[in-house]
Parts: structure tokens; C-alpha cells; sequence
């Protein structure tokens, strides 16, 4: 077999598309979402596959800005539209775009590649760790009751068309970005995102509705739902549908949790992405009728490691020697200083003593401070070599705030 990987051309873009909708099983998507996503494509970071004529591999990446703790915004590789069609699995054809892939991101200078997983197992093997977690809730709203802070009562909500209020909704999104890490600035184009709402891919529920949250006639939060109406034998049995909810503070938060727990005719509120730290598990009076459940958001694996470790601060001093594997980005490999803390941070080669070994997917799994590395070590994963240094790095990779990917892409 002949195959050749290259840098895709605008004018390949639908047929190289329509191989990554075969390899996701064959559905096309809907001509919003797939207009989006052409629109969106940075067509001199997509590659593909060519076996003859035919397309058998995709791979992207879009240029992001990735919140890390400290507050800072990296430049990161957003890894996207990844696949191998069934025909030629097993030949390295995923090795072979990973290794382009990374290249590039090494040569744009971004110290890191994030991603998220149709399959967790994949990426591992290419250096990437999980970073963040996000919870799944199912609520029980007519068996749920909240606390509610002061004030909550003096919150003015608006329904809204969502396309109304892009712009509003967007300002309370990007005050929040520096304040969490995992959260990615949102590019130009990546405000439409939410708002897709193709009718066939509704399931029965209603149009995509926004409510705003509004203080002195600022709007200082906002969520994004639909409705799916139901009725049992009992009455009215619907769902809300939470796609997103950002809020400035405590009191707007909490108008519009209980505003979404008290919409008419529904017995259920359903969201499958929220960080799992989010302050609505603190409110209920019955965790054990929200239904959570946790599973992997976003991997990271840095791409340059001084450049990354460098790049954020750190929850208590560390003066820590890494002893880094990194066999696919072999420019990683070796002992790295860090000495950090909260006001800044070097990371820089030493031929030193180590302190900790361990690999880059490790790294990657701490890097924003939702794993910590005393759990790897645990796991086996991590080693300590000199007494201390793992509780010393492990607190000081923390993040106060829990780490959150509040969309994928």
C-alpha cells in the first residue's frame, strides 16, 4: 500500500469531510453544523490520508487560547476531526498524522495540544492525559428543593431568541475564561457554536430558548435550554435541556438554577456538561436525585515542556527536578527545573538530580490542576525519588477552582 499524508486543499474540503462523517458512522450532519465546521476549519492545519484518489484519514487542529491556573492564556493546538477509515486500521496511519501533527504545533510555537476523545483509550500513547473531568446531572426538579442566598429574588430574568443575545452572553463568557482553567477564549466564529439548533437533531424537544439574568440592567448571566414535553398517565412529565449556564456571581447563578428546576410541565432537568466542582451540588437538598455521574472532558499533553510548565503559576512554592519520558516528542525527554509559585515560574533543563519521574501524559493530567500527581504516584504512575517532593509538587500543581472544558470541538 501507497499512501500519502498532506496538507489538505480548500477545494478537498467536502470529500475530506464526508470520510470523517464514514468514520463516525456514516450520519451526515446537519447543513448547519456542517457549514459551521467549514467555516471554522484552518485548512492549512487539516491533513489527510490519500490512498490513490481516496481519502482514508483526517486530522485537524484549531488555533485556541487555553486558560491555565495563574489565570494565563497558552496558545494551544485544538487536536479535532481525527479519523482512519475501517479499511486501513492497524498501518500506522494515526501514528503518522499524530507525528505531522505535533510537529507543526512545535513549529507554530504553541506549548500545548488539547483534544477530546470519541475512544479515552487512543491518545495515551501519544502523550495525552486527562485534564479535565465534567460531571452529567439528572435531575429530579419536583424532589429537589435549593438554598438560595440573599437577593436572589431581586435578579430580572428575560427570555430570549439566543441569537438575540450573542453579544451579552458572550461578555459574561469571557470574564469568566481567566478565572477557570481548561476554558478556551472564544475565537471569532466560535460564538455560533451554541446556538446550532438544526430540527433534526432536537428529539422531540423544542427550539433552543435563552434566558438572561439581569442586575441593574446589566446582564450578568444567562443559560441556553430546550424543552421536551411529556406526559405519563400522571400528568405532565417533560425535560429541560441545559445546554450552558454561566453566571457572574452567586445570587444570578442561583436566579437561574431555580428558574431552569421550575420551568412549567417538566419533572426533570438533564445537562451533560458541567464542571464538577459547580456550585448547584452545594444548593440541592438532595444530591442523590441529581444523578451525577463524572466522565473524562479534555486531554492535554504539552508539546514543549518548559515552555508549558513555565507558562502557569503554581497553588504553593515548588523547586522540584522532573525526570520527563517523552518517547513520540523526544525534545521533551530529560530533567526539567521548576521552581514556581504563585507569582510566576521557570522550567529549565538541569542536569541535576531527579526529584520525580515520570512521563509527559503524566504531566499533562496534572498540568491544569484537576489530577494530582499524589493520585498518578498512587497509581503507579508517578515516582517519587527524592522524600517530600511529591507532596511539595503535588499541592503546589493544584488549582483551587476545578478545572472545566465547557464545550467540546
Amino acid at each position: 500500500m501507497t499512501t500519502q499524508v498532506r496538507t489538505l486543499h480548500a477545494s478537498e474540503w467536502d470529500g475530506w469531510y464526508g470520510k470523517l462523517e464514514r468514520a463516525f458512522g456514516g450520519v451526515p450532519e446537519s447543513p448547519e453544523e456542517r457549514g459551521l465546521f467549514r467555516d471554522l476549519t484552518e485548512i492549512d492545519r487539516s491533513i489527510g490520508v490519500w490512498d490513490g484518489a481516496e481519502v482514508v484519514g483526517t486530522a485537524g487542529a484549531f488555533s485556541f487560547q487555553v486558560s491555565v491556573p495563574g489565570g494565563a492564556l497558552l496558545p494551544a493546538a485544538g487536536v479535532t476531526m481525527v479519523s482512519v477509515q475501517a479499511t486501513h486500521r492497524r498501518r500506522g496511519l494515526l501514528t503518522e498524522m499524530m507525528r505531522q501533527q505535533l510537529d507543526d504545533v512545535r513549529s507554530r510555537e504553541e506549548p500545548l495540544a488539547v483534544l477530546t476523545a470519541s475512544e479515552p483509550a487512543i491518545y495515551g500513547r501519544f502523550g495525552y492525559g486527562t485534564a479535565t473531568y465534567q460531571a452529567q446531572l439528572r435531575v429530579e426538579t419536583e424532589r429537589v428543593t435549593l438554598t438560595l442566598p440573599d437577593g436572589t429574588d431581586g435578579v430580572r430574568l428575560r427570555v430570549v431568541p439566543p441569537a438575540e443575545a450573542v453579544a451579552d452572553c458572550e461578555r459574561v463568557y469571557a470574564q469568566l475564561v481567566a478565572g477557570r482553567p481548561g476554558m478556551l477564549a472564544r475565537q471569532p466564529g466560535w460564538e455560533r457554536l451554541p446556538l446550532l439548533d438544526p430540527p433534526g437533531d432536537r428529539e422531540g424537544a423544542g427550539e433552543l430558548l435563552c434566558v438572561l439574568a439581569e442586575v441593574a440592567g446589566e446582564v450578568r448571566g444567562y443559560a441556553r435550554y430546550a424543552v421536551k414535553p411529556e406526559w405519563g398517565s400522571s400528568g405532565p412529565d417533560g425535560t429541560v435541556r441545559l445546554r450552558d449556564l454561566e453566571a457572574l456571581d452567586p445570587v444570578v447563578r442561583a436566579a437561574l438554577w431555580r428558574y431552569l428546576l421550575s420551568v412549567d410541565l417538566t419533572s426533570t432537568l438533564v445537562s451533560y456538561n458541567r464542571p464538577v466542582d459547580d456550585p448547584l451540588l452545594h444548593m440541592v437538598s438532595d444530591i442523590r436525585r441529581c444523578g451525577v455521574q463524572v466522565r473524562e472532558g479534555l486531554f492535554l499533553r504539552p508539546v514543549e515542556v518548559g515552555a508549558a510548565l513555565a507558562g502557569r503559576t503554581y497553588a504553593a512554592p515548588v523547586d522540584v527536578v522532573l525526570d520527563v519520558r517523552d518517547a513520540f516528542c523526544p525534545w521533551n525527554e530529560g530533567r526539567w527545573r521548576l521552581s514556581g509559585d504563585a507569582k510566576g515560574a521557570s522550567c529549565e533543563r538541569t542536569t541535576d538530580a531527579p526529584d520525580l519521574a515520570l512521563s509527559v501524559r503524566e504531566l499533562g493530567a496534572a498540568y491544569l490542576g484537576g489530577t494530582r500527581l499524589s493520585a498518578l504516584a498512587a497509581a503507579g504512575r508517578v515516582r517519587e525519588l527524592r522524600p517530600g517532593a511529591l507532596a511539595e509538587a503535588s499541592d503546589a500543581f493544584g488549582s483551587d477552582v476545578t478545572p472545566w472544558l465547557p464545550h467540546g470541538f
